[in-house]
């Protein structure tokens, strides 16, 4: 019964429901971020696509943020909501809630396909996929493949935070790491040997998600803490108001990495084509490939950063649910410096081997403009990581304790006011170069905001 009841989220010490919840949530993050990672690794080593095959991949990549943004949302959402609601002792919302997801998450892929196919080229434009002929034709193929494959990938990564939410966060980590085990291993088979080039990628990203998504269709039958039943299924109103707003930070957090490649992508493409180097056609590529391949490394950090407060999701709300503040307290500490450690251990790997990064994205292959202008991108752009996964703790802890609203407008301010303002007005005056400064100053000033903000968690939980 307690199983059921998940009352060991009340009970066992909190350092070990960290390592049980965390880790696979980490892991789940760090092996869906690989999914492109991977593909954009094998496409840079194949001669025949190399930058233009990189270029167009950081061109399609925002678009399946914008998936998965849809996915976290109602995923997110609901693992929140079941956890306050098993803590409460409330079993009819946990179930509905679940179902109302499946339901929601299904409509909406098959909305984003179709929006995917009929917009094609005008989205690819808008995302700086016409930095020259090549890169367009490359981003195209990949695209309209990526594209056959949303409903799978949104309906894998919605039930991850679900079967998490359910006590089950092994199985959740196993079925993003099966699928994506499945890419790593057809991915140069497809590029490689069968030589299909930009759609071999996609090909078996896809075939993973299928793999994904199959392993969740099959924990649906077996569930734990809750059973699902019949009337589970529909679209209930009350509850989706409930569920949807606790998932907005993470949707926030996921689109504003469009809107803020977007933008990047877009003065990359204009400022470039006024750089004395990057505005010959042979080279017009690079900018957009590099800053791809930078925030990819920095999506691996915050993968890490966001598994660490995504994984405390369902222990938070249970005990906010149970009224035990103190627990909640003394995991919000440990959450902040683990938070810190994980930043300041990729400062130094970007700062002390950009280099070798690099290396690892095909720079053998490409002229020496582009390491030169690799290596300054990443000691520039991600040298206030320290602080951005605090940020992204903060915000993160905000909303598993049913902050939706404070958690969602402070992610605005950081990822669309500061993010995207910043991309566009720092440029103007320092060209490619304000471009890279863009992140960092969006950190800093941040963080400003989330040390008030840290003050005020900390004395709501001590009851002050």
């Amino acid at each position: 019964m307690e199983q059921k009841s998940n009352a060991f989220l009340e009970q066992e010490r909190i350092g070990t429901l960290m390592r049980k919840f965390t880790v696979p949530c980490i892991i789940s993050l760090l092996v869906a971020a690989l999914y492109n990672i991977v593909d954009q690794v094998f496409i840079a080593n194949a001669s025949y696509l190399g930058s233009y095959g990189n270029a167009a991949n950081n061109a399609v990549f925002p678009l399946t943020v914008v998936a998965l943004a849809m996915a976290v949302m109602i995923g997110d959402g609901c693992c929140a909501f079941v956890s306050i609601s098993l803590g409460a002792g409330k079993e009819d919302d946990s179930h509905r809630s679940i179902g109302c997801s499946i339901i929601l998450c299904i409509l909406i892929s098959l909305l984003l396909t179709a929006v995917y196919c009929i917009f094609q080229d005008r989205i690819l434009i808008m995302f700086g996929g016409g930095v020259n002929a090549e890169t367009f034709a490359n981003a195209k193929e990949y695209f309209t493949w990526i594209t056959a494959g949303i409903p799978f990938y949104m309906f894998g990564q919605m039930m991850n935070p679900v079967i998490r939410s359910d006590g089950s966060p092994k199985f959740a980590m196993a079925s993003i790491m099966a699928g994506a085990v499945f890419n790593i291993i057809f991915d140069p088979i497809c590029i490689f040997v069968l030589k299909w080039g930009m759609m071999g990628a996609a090909v078996a990203t896809i075939a993973g998600q299928i793999l994904t998504a199959l392993l969740a269709f099959w924990y649906l039958f077996h569930m734990k803490a809750v059973k699902l039943k019949k009337e589970s299924f529909g679209i209930f109103r009350g509850l989706m108001k409930k569920f949807l707003p606790m998932g907005i930070t993470s949707f926030l957090s996921q689109i504003s990495v469009v809107a803020s490649m977007a933008a990047v992508n877009n003065m990359i493409v204009k400022y470039g084509a006024a750089d004395e180097i990057f505005r010959q056609a042979e080279y017009a590529q690079i900018p957009m490939a590099v800053v791809g391949i930078v925030m990819k490394f920095f999506q691996i950090v915050i993968s890490v950063s966001v598994g660490l407060a995504a994984g405390c999701i369902p222990i938070v709300g249970y005990n906010i649910g149970a009224k035990r503040t103190d627990r909640a307290l003394e995991l919000f500490k440990k959450l902040l410096m683990a938070e810190f450690a994980v930043g300041l251990a990729a400062l130094l790997v970007v700062e002390l081997l950009p280099g070798q990064l690099i290396s690892i994205f095909g720079a053998a292959n490409e002229s020496t403009y582009y390491r030169g202008f690799a290596v300054k991108a990443f000691r520039t752009y991600l040298c206030l990581m320290p602080l951005a996964t605090i940020n992204k703790g903060t915000f993160i802890y905000l909303q598993s304790m049913g902050k939706a609203v404070q958690s969602s407008v402070l992610s605005m301010i950081r990822e669309i006011v500061f993010g995207v303002g910043w991309a566009v007005l720092l440029p103007i005056f320092w060209g490619l170069n304000g471009v890279l400064y863009s992140m960092p100053l969006s950190d800093l000033l941040t963080f400003i905001i989330a040390a008030v903000l840290i003050v005020k968690i900390f004395r709501e939980l001590k009851g002050r």
